[in-house]
């Protein structure tokens, strides 16, 4: 199986082949491993009341991220609550984060405080703190490593591969929010009109692309109280990530399109541009919301949690036999099968 991947192209591979291939060829099972490669964050045996929980993420100019329109004190932000999702989707508390920094000329000292002032602003909030990293010059772009370390109870863990025939679907937040915000950025930064939308509308879809929220506290709600039966958090867009959750457990999966969640400045934006907003949620990505699987029996106490508690959760569908797909349910009733067409390094372009 791995040969023909090591002769193909990147761009024939893509992202997700690829880390398949590796896991396949490299990765080594070790007793205290309890999950490797293939979730948010790794999780290691630790202690008898705590597993570790350890996942990192790489930035890239021009890939992640264009200096055009994202300040240094975005992309720090950014890439620390992107860190920090990863923790949350697997029902765990963050503790410390380190940041691996390749600097190329055009960055001033000025501009790393920044970096690390943005990077900081959603840890400190969470109770993290920086322990370490490394910085490099960079004759290739800006490019930032962050490496985020959290714990998480035994028995408590969320995973991607929990999922089981006849649980409902849940999503937090509103989604393809920070794909409308990207889109609004990209054409400032290139001088391209804008749409005649209210300005808040403007303000809060950049911010949701540039100032995303970690719902770490959803996730440990769900992980507590034991409500959760699987989660992924939602950094590729709904389709792939929810592929990628089916894929690991099993299982298929029906969305209701009437039942996305969908917010105002978002759904206005779309229009003004003549495009459908349930294609933005779909595969537009960089949400950082949380997906995930509720047990029938577990639904009313875990909605009655979250509303006490100001979580903003909706079911969306419901998981399927694997024979069934993961399909899109219209309003007319008809069903069509979601492709995961999210984003995927080395197949797509920012």
């Amino acid at each position: 199986m791995a040969a023909p991947a090591s002769r193909g192209s990147l761009r024939d591979l893509g992202e997700f082949r690829l880390i398949a291939a590796l896991k396949r060829s490299f990765a080594t099972p070790r007793p205290e491993l309890i999950r490797g490669i293939g979730d948010d964050a790794a999780v290691i045996r630790w202690s008898a009341d705590s597993h570790l929980l350890i996942s990192t993420d790489l930035l890239t100019e021009q890939v992640h991220f264009d200096r055009h329109f994202a300040s240094t004190y975005d992309i720090g932000y950014r890439g620390a609550v992107a860190n920090l999702s990863d923790i949350a989707a697997m029902g765990g508390q963050p503790l410390y984060v380190l940041a691996a920094l390749a600097l190329p000329p055009s960055c001033s000292i000025n501009d790393v405080r920044s970096l690390y002032r943005g990077m900081m602003a959603p840890c400190r909030k969470a109770g993290v703190a920086l322990i370490g990293g490394d910085t490099s010059a960079s004759r290739a772009g800006l490019h930032v490593t962050i490496t985020i370390l959290g714990r998480v109870e035994p028995n408590r863990v969320l995973t991607r591969n929990g999922a089981r025939i006849g649980d409902i679907l849940y999503v937090s937040g509103t989604l393809g929010d920070a794909y409308a915000g990207l889109r609004l950025l990209q054409a400032s930064a290139r001088s391209q009109s804008i749409p005649l939308i209210p300005p808040r509308f403007h303000q809060f879809l950049r911010a949701r692309h540039l100032r995303p929220t970690a719902r770490l506290a959803l996730g440990r709600l769900l992980s507590t109280r034991q409500l959760a039966s699987a989660a992924i958090d939602l950094s590729d867009g709904l389709s792939g990530d929810l592929g990628h959750l089916c894929r690991e457990s099993r299982v298929g999966a029906e969305i209701d399109s009437t039942a996305l969640p969908l917010s105002k400045p978002c759904r206005t934006l779309a229009a003004a541009w003549n495009q459908d907003p349930m294609d933005w949620a779909l595969t537009g990505g960089e949400d950082y919301e949380l997906l995930f699987t509720v047990p029938q029996d577990r639904q009313h106490r875990l909605e009655r949690l979250a509303r006490s508690r100001g979580e903003p959760i909706t079911p969306i569908g419901r998981i399927c036999s694997p024979r069934y797909g993961i399909r899109l349910k219209m309003p007319d009733g008809t069903t069509r099968n979601i492709a995961p067409t999210s984003y995927e390094h080395f197949r797509s372009s920012l």
